[in-house]
This record gives structure tokens, sequence and C-alpha cells, in this order.
């Protein structure tokens, strides 16, 4: 299969190619940079110029695939809601593409806070809709095709996707503890993160690509909520720092904009998607990765 992916040559997107090329996929990677290019071809992928905001570019590159994978996204926290709409059009373009296709389209998406009390499901859909919404709600647009002879199918990254070189949430938390000399949690530190090894989420990528049903939530999570106290701790105890906890009215002075999503409980449960792909984590856990030296800073 001829596989468009943007996003290839990110954190989940390097390995979601990796994982492609090692299934027999030819991969076509969205490419923003000579660097990001050359990366991808010397994995033996191909590369297409372009970026998220060039939408003739996005609809030539999914016309000419047998399926498309979205995992870029600007991470750009100074304008959010920017990102969001940018994101939105980037999708509706590609899909209206892909429209009366019967191809695939799968897309990357969060765990939605706020959408349950319990863990989040594969049943529970995003609260988000519209350009305006969070991530533009991009998850509950892209299955709104599903029945329009698109294969959509939201991929649920966990909050963190863990790794060797990770620089994600996980990697910012350790480099604030380490400028505060301690390591820091929101309150009584109970509110939860799922994890998920990024070797794991790839596998899980490739089996949806191949497996997921139109219409499908997939979700990529290995451990379902490790609490914010014991992801603070194992960082305190690799750096050798002490663990305090942070008032949530000092959250944002003492962690910055990732204060507001540390205080989030993002708990989720993955026994419909390892079901439904026969797929089951085998990667180091968040804290084995810890312990080892993932997140290990510089000097």
């Amino acid at each position: 299969m001829r596989v468009f992916v943007t996003g290839a040559s990110g954190w989940i997107g390097s390995a979601v190619t990796d994982e492609l090329l090692t299934h027999g996929h030819e991969v076509v990677g969205l490419a923003r940079s000579d660097e990001a290019a050359a990366a991808l071809e010397a994995k033996g992928a191909t590369a297409h110029r372009g970026s998220l905001d060039d939408l003739d570019s996005l609809a030539s590159a999914a016309t000419a695939a047998d399926g498309v994978i979205h995992l870029a996204f600007k991470h750009d926290f100074s304008d959010y809601a920017g990102a969001g709409r940018s994101e939105h059009a980037a999708v509706q373009r590609m899909l209206d593409t892909l429209e009366g296709s019967d191809r695939p389209f799968l897309l990357a998406s969060g765990l939605a806070s706020g959408a349950t009390e319990g863990p989040l499901t594969e049943d529970d859909a995003s609260p988000y809709y519209g350009a305006d919404s969070i991530r533009g709600g991009s998850e509950n647009l892209a299955l709104s095709y599903a029945g329009r002879g698109v294969r959509p199918v939201a991929l649920r990254f966990s909050p963190t996707v863990h790794g060797m070189g990770d620089h994600g949430f996980t990697a910012t938390l350790t480099k604030i503890a380490e400028e505060r000399g301690a390591a820091g949690y929101i309150g009584d530190g109970s509110t939860r993160w799922a994890a998920v090894h990024r070797s794991d989420a790839a596998r899980m990528v490739a089996l949806a690509l191949e497996k997921a049903p139109a219409g499908s939530r997939m979700h990529a999570v290995a451990e379902g909520g490790l609490p914010s106290r014991d992801i603070a701790a194992a960082i305190g105890d690799y750096l050798g720092l002490p663990t305090v906890s942070v008032a949530p009215e000092d959250a944002e002075a003492h962690f910055g904009w990732i204060g507001r999503f540390f205080g989030m409980d993002l708990t989720a449960s993955s026994a419909r998607t390892r079901e439904m792909l026969g797929w089951t984590p085998t990667g180091p856990t968040l804290f084995e990765d810890i312990a080892s030296g993932a997140y290990a800073l510089p000097g």
C-alpha cells in the first residue's frame, strides 16, 4: 500500500514510518525542510515537500496515495486556537479529496479531557466539534466521513508516548525539575496520565491501517493511569532530587504551559483496541524508561 504520512519525521511519525516499511508498505512522508526530507529518504521513504498550511499539496499527496495517516499538528501553545483551525482545514481538505474512494484516513488525536468521569474507552466520543474547539474538532470531523466513502480511524495517543530520545511532556517535566531543584506534582498528585512506549504506538498504527473499521477509535495505551505524584517521584529519583507538591493556584508559575496538562486526569482503557487489532504492548514502561536514562539531560 502507498501511504501518505504527515508528521513522518516526528517523534511518533518516524517510528510509524519504520513500522510501515517493515510491513512492506511504500511511505510518502510530508517534509517541511531539507533535513526532514533527507531523513525520510535515508529510511527508504519518499519525501513530499509541503506543510499543513499548503492545502493543495496535501490534497495532491492524498490523491496519489492508497491511504493517509495524519500525525502532524502545530504544537504552538502560544496560538493553540490557530493551530486547531489549521488542523481542521488540513483534515477537511484531505477528507474531501478521499471522499468516495473507500481509502483509509487515520488521524492522531488525544485522550479527550472531560469526555467521561472514568477511564476513557473506545466507545466514548470526543466532546470537541468545530474548527474553534480543541485540535479543531478533527476527530469528529474525520469520523463523520465514515458514511461518505472513507475509512476514517481516530488514533488516540496517550499523553506520554515515551522512549529514548523523547522530547515531549515527560522530558519537559524533567527539565523543569532540574531547574526548580525538585520534582513537582500538583495538589495531592492523584491525577493520572496514560502512557505507551513509542514502539508499541507505532505497531498499533500499522495494525489499525490494516484492520481498524471505519468510524473506530483506537487507543494507544499500555498503562491506563499513572498518578502524577508517582511520575514526579520517578523523575526525582533519577535526578536525585526531592519530590514536592505544588498548589494548584501556583501550577502555572511553577510548570509554565505544561501545568494545565499535568493537572488533568487523562486515563484510558485499550481493551477494545487490543482485542480488535490483536495488539499487545511489549515495550518498557514509563518508569523503566525514566530509570534507564531516557530523559537524561545534556551536560
